[in-house]
């Protein structure tokens, strides 16, 4: 990725320079770094509300009440992993936070599922492991947050108002993806 950056400054320059234009490729460079700026310290409030939340869910014990409501999907997604309350707590927090549309918070317990999940492996995903990644990228979000807080940053005055069109391609997406993964699985299509 650094060298299509390199290679698009690069362009950028030599073009302004050739066209005589290079004092506006220079005031673009700036304007965008500091759009750059303003919007990464916009979304860090946001990502630091919604990581406390995640963390005091955790900490307070919804988490645990959590992976008792979602204990009956997971138990046909993810029969192993379900057997294991500590794995099974991080994959109900890590659903729970993409459902919020927190992928940013999601992704740490995420990987705390994933490693706990890929121990005995022995290097090779197993089908499970697989559909847990699929829900984790794919995610359902009941409320795209993230997306939300992007679109008021940027002047949205209903930056909500996209919900309709996130529930249908998120549900689409998770399921078409574990369709996938079950059809490519290592047994034959069994969950």
């Amino acid at each position: 990725m650094s060298w299509v950056l390199t290679i698009m400054a690069a362009l950028s320059l030599f073009f302004g320079a050739r066209t005589g234009h290079l004092s506006a490729v220079s005031a673009a460079a700036l304007e965008g770094a500091g759009e750059a700026i303003t919007l990464s310290l916009s979304l860090a409030g946001l990502l630091c509300l919604w990581s406390g939340v995640m963390a005091v869910v955790r900490e307070s014990g919804l988490a645990l009440h959590l992976a008792r409501l979602f204990r009956p999907l997971l138990r046909r997604l993810l029969p192993r992993a379900s057997q294991d309350p500590e794995t099974l707590s991080a994959v109900s927090a890590n659903l729970s936070a993409n459902l919020l549309g927190l992928g940013n918070a999601a992704t740490p317990l995420g990987i705390q599922a994933a490693r706990r999940m890929a121990a005995g492996c022995g290097g090779t995903a197993s089908d499970e492991l697989c559909r847990l990644v699929v829900l984790n990228t794919a995610s359902i979000q009941l409320l795209p947050t993230t997306v939300a807080s992007l679109r008021a940053v940027h002047g949205c005055q209903a930056p909500f108002d996209i919900l309709p069109a996130v529930w249908i391609t998120s549900l689409v997406s998770v399921t078409a993806g574990l369709l996938c993964a079950r059809l490519l699985s290592g047994q034959g299509g069994r969950p």
